[in-house]
Parts: structure tokens; C-alpha cells; sequence
């Protein structure tokens, strides 16, 4: 026992001696560092001066001030990038803890709505009413009309307002025009009928992105006319454009489409599940806006429609609304799904505000995405009616310019290119859907008066450049200007500007 005892006060004193003497050597090695090295620098220096001319003076002094200025602009080149390492450390931090704030209301709200439903059952089981409506009504008055007894208040309205047959669309002969014509016709009604000003160049993104992807994302600054494009793109087809205010509280889809209450055996509809149904009773264009669609986390309420649209068999875009069928139920309404039809377009707003939420890469990718950040000059239109167009028209306008217009050779041989650099040095990739979206934008955008590197450089920056933004450019800065130079030699100087001009964007916050 005294045998261990004197082993492990002996092996205790090894240790903190053997830490003692780190820390000593440490200390002595910053003390001859910055103490007895400096010093002797000093010293050996004052040795040399004496034998010093005065041009060796003059010399000294130059070199110690360039020598200072030197390592003066390091130390505050690594100061800079310290500082903004730290910000953008604080930023992302701040960002998550906003996140988690807003998931744990939006779950009190849950939770509040749960305890309200429960208090209203309370109080009329004290009144003797049961909270199935069929339990209270005389079975007589069943058959008088099914709809009193529906759960779907609003689509049984629209039931009754196309009174249950497909409304069917004929074209007038001189409405029966080509996609050039169309971008024209629309720029002069918006114009002439609205006094809402658009370039050219966005009108024919807007059609080429109808013709790419049943998703469009009109994104900018707030006020330069994103909500008023699809407002007036469906007065100039006849048919109003349905335009759902996005709410923060949005979380999965049933904010978005509704939901069967179990109290009350109603189903909950929305606007936005309203106008879906309406367009089971059109044959023409229909476009429904989420307007300030990033207010809420886009890929939580909208990922359901996001992966039903990717699918190739549109007989296969069937939305669940209920999980049975019941009578009274509304006409469109099979097996508790309504069937979208291929007629729709969702088009949303979103602005770049720190009170709304990045869209990410799943809901870019799937989508078309058009920028607006100016508002386009007065134009002195002539009179211009709007037009009636059926789906079936629109669609084989699109399909007469892909074939027609399909990308060149030379021009795809210039794409691999760029997309083997990008690839290489950013590790972001063009990917098999945006290839297909690539050649079916580009051949529409031609069709409508355009370039097909105009409509190239539109695509590139809009669906690979901005996928940077998710990485570190500060330390990229040489990358980024040599595939400025590639862009340049591939494409020539005066092409590309969107992807030129997003490129010098970054440039700048180095």
C-alpha cells in the first residue's frame, strides 16, 4: 500500500512537471521571439549604422517604410477577411435562430387552433347539437339538395357557376397568330388597355418559360410590375389570372390546399385549391399567382405540386383532397383527387428582403426563373384588344419552335465547354433537367423575335450563375475571372451580358 501510494505521488509530480516545462518552453520561445530576436535585430542594426553613408541612410529608411507599408497592408488584407468571415458567421447564425423562432409559432399555432376546436366541441355537446351536421337533419330534406349537405362550399359554387359542363373555347380566326406576333400583341394591350410597360426581351422570356416549365418565379426588387405581368397576361388571354397571397404561416400543403376538419366535417377550402378546381371547366389558359411566394419556405407547402408536375404522364397529376368520396361530393372530385389539368400555370413573385426566406436549389431547378429589377419606359401603343386562345393552340406554337428552332451545333459544342470549366472549378454542374430546359427556352425564345445566344446567356445566368451564391467567391476570385475570359473568347466580347454583368457583380465584393 505505501509502495503505490509513493509510485502515484511520484507520477503526479513527473506529470505536472513535465507541464511546467511545456508552458516554461513556450514562454521562452515567445520571449525570444519577440524579446531577445527583436532586440538582436535592433542591436546588429545600430552595429551596422555606424559605418552608414548617407545615401545608405537614405537607403535604410526607404526600405524600412517600404518593408512597413508591405506587411501594414497584409495585416490589414487578413484583418478585412477576419472581419467578414465573422460577419457572415453572425449572419447565418442569426438566420437559423430566426428559423427556429418562426417554426416554434407557427407549431404554438397548431396547437392554439387544436385547443379552440376542442372548447367549441365542449360547448355544444353542452347544448345537446351533434357535431355531425347529417346527425341533426331530417332525412327528408337529404334529397332537396346535396350541396347544403357538402363538405365543399366553394367548389360546389363553382359547380353551379359553370353549371357542370366544360366551357368550350373557339378562336377567332384572326387571333390564331404566331409566338412573334403574340409578344407584340401583349406588349401593345398591356399598354394600351392597362398602361403596365414592358420590355420585349422579359415577354419573351415569360412565353419561352411557359413553354419550359409549369412553374415560372418572377423575382427582383419590390415594385418593378411581378404581381401586374401574370395579372396582365391574363387579361390579354380573357381569362383573369388568380392571384393567391402567400401567408407566412404556410408550412406543408395544407395551408395551401385546405383540409378536412373532424370537428365539423366540413373541408377547409382555400382560394388556391378553388382556382385549381376552376380549371377543370376551362380548355384555355389558366394562371394562378403565389404572390410573395418566399414569405413562407417555398419547398415545405409547395414540394407536392413541385414533384407532381416532374412527372411525364399528365394523367398521373392527381391531387389528394380527401381520402374518400362521399355524396354531395364536387363534379371534378374522383376518389377524394382532383386531376390537374394541363391548361395551368403557377406563377410566383418572390422579392429579396430580409423578411423573406431563400428559394432553394429543388424549387429553382424545377422552375423558370425571370428577374425584374426595372420598370421598362412609357410606350405609345396603338389600340389592342385582348385575345381568346385555347391550351391546345398555345402548346403547338411550342412545339412547332422547338422543332423548328432547336439549338446549333456549334452553339451546344460551346456549351459543353463551358459547362466542363464550371464543372471543374465550381463543382456546379448543368445537370440533365436544365440541359432539357435549355433546349426547349431557347428554340421558344427565338420563335418570339429573340437570339438563341441571348436566350443561352438568359438561361445560364439565371439557372447555373446564381447556384454560386451558395459558395465562397472570396476565395474564388481567380476562377471567376478566367471564366469571365472563357464566356469572352467562347461567345465573343458584346454577348453574354447577363452572365458578364451578374459575373462583375461578384467581382466587386471582393
Amino acid at each position: 500500500m505505501e509502495e503505490f501510494g509513493r509510485f502515484y505521488t511520484n507520477l503526479l509530480n513527473q506529470l505536472f512537471q513535465i507541464l511546467l516545462n511545456f508552458f516554461r518552453s513556450i514562454f521562452q520561445a515567445i520571449g525570444q521571439l519577440f524579446v531577445d530576436g527583436y532586440a538582436q535585430i535592433v542591436k546588429g542594426f545600430l552595429d551596422v549604422t555606424s559605418e552608414f553613408s548617407l545615401l545608405d541612410w537614405i537607403m535604410a529608411f526607404a526600405v524600412i517604410i517600404a518593408s512597413t507599408v508591405f506587411f501594414g497592408i497584409i495585416a490589414y488584407k487578413l484583418f478585412k477577411l477576419i472581419r467578414k468571415y465573422v460577419r457572415f458567421s453572425k449572419i447565418e447564425i442569426e438566420k437559423e435562430n430566426l428559423i427556429e423562432e418562426i417554426t416554434a409559432l407557427n407549431q404554438k399555432t397548431i396547437e392554439l387552433i387544436e385547443e379552440k376546436n376542442k372548447i367549441l366541441a365542449m360547448k355544444v355537446s353542452n347544448l345537446g347539437i351533434s357535431p355531425n351536421p347529417d346527425e341533426n337533419e331530417n332525412p327528408e330534406d337529404k334529397d332537396k339538395d346535396l350541396n347544403l349537405n357538402s363538405r365543399f362550399v366553394k367548389l360546389h359554387r363553382v359547380d353551379e357557376t359553370y353549371h357542370r359542363e366544360k366551357v368550350i373555347t373557339i378562336m377567332k380566326e384572326e387571333h390564331m397568330i404566331n409566338l412573334q406576333t403574340m409578344v407584340t400583341r401583349f406588349i401593345d394591350f398591356a399598354a394600351s388597355k392597362l398602361n403596365l410597360y414592358y420590355d420585349r426581351k422579359i415577354i419573351s422570356a415569360f412565353f419561352s418559360g411557359l413553354a419550359t416549365s409549369k412553374t415560372m418565379i418572377l423575382e427582383g426588387i419590390s415594385g418593378t410590375g411581378k404581381t401586374s405581368l401574370p395579372y396582365a397576361m391574363g387579361k390579354f388571354f380573357g381569362n383573369d389570372a388568380s392571384i393567391i397571397p402567400v401567408q407566412p404561416s404556410w408550412r406543408d400543403r395544407a395551408e395551401m390546399i385546405g383540409y378536412l376538419n373532424e370537428f365539423t366535417k366540413q373541408f377547409n377550402e382555400t382560394d388556391f385549391l378553388k382556382a385549381i378546381y376552376e380549371t377543370t371547366y376551362r380548355e384555355d389558359i389558366n394562371i394562378i399567382v403565389l404572390d410573395e411566394m418566399n414569405l413562407a419556405r417555398v419547398e415545405y407547402y409547395f414540394a407536392e405540386l413541385l414533384s407532381l408536375l416532374e412527372m411525364p404522364d399528365a394523367d398521373q397529376w392527381l391531387i389528394d383532397v380527401v381520402s374518400d368520396t362521399k355524396p354531395g361530393d364536387p363534379e371534378h372530385l374522383m376518389n377524394g383527387k382532383i386531376l390537374l389539368p394541363q391548361n395551368v400555370w403557377f406563377v410566383g413573385t418572390a422579392n429579396k428582403d430580409d423578411s423573406t426566406f431563400l428559394i432553394t436549389d429543388k424549387v429553382y431547378d424545377r422552375a423558370t426563373p425571370i428577374e425584374i429589377n426595372t420598370k421598362s419606359s412609357f410606350i405609345d401603343a396603338p389600340e389592342t384588344e385582348n385575345i381568346t386562345m385555347t391550351y391546345e393552340y398555345l402548346n403547338q406554337l411550342f412545339k412547332i419552335a422547338i422543332h423548328e428552332n432547336g439549338i446549333s451545333k456549334h452553339s451546344m459544342d460551346r456549351l459543353e465547354k463551358l459547362d466542363l470549366f464550371i464543372t471543374e472549378n465550381f463543382k456546379v454542374t448543368f445537370g440533365n433537367r436544365i440541359m432539357k430546359q435549355i433546349k426547349m427556352f431557347v428554340p421558344v425564345y427565338v420563335a418570339c423575335g429573340g437570339s438563341e445566344v441571348e436566350a443561352l446567356d438568359y438561361m445560364v445566368a439565371r439557372k447555373i450563375l446564381r447556384k454560386f451564391e451558395g459558395l465562397n467567391l472570396p476565395f474564388m476570385q481567380q476562377e471567376v475571372a478566367e471564366l469571365s475570359k472563357l464566356i469572352t473568347k467562347l461567345f465573343g466580347k458584346s454577348e453574354f451580358v447577363e452572365c458578364q454583368s451578374y459575373l462583375t457583380s461578384i467581382s466587386k465584393q471582393f
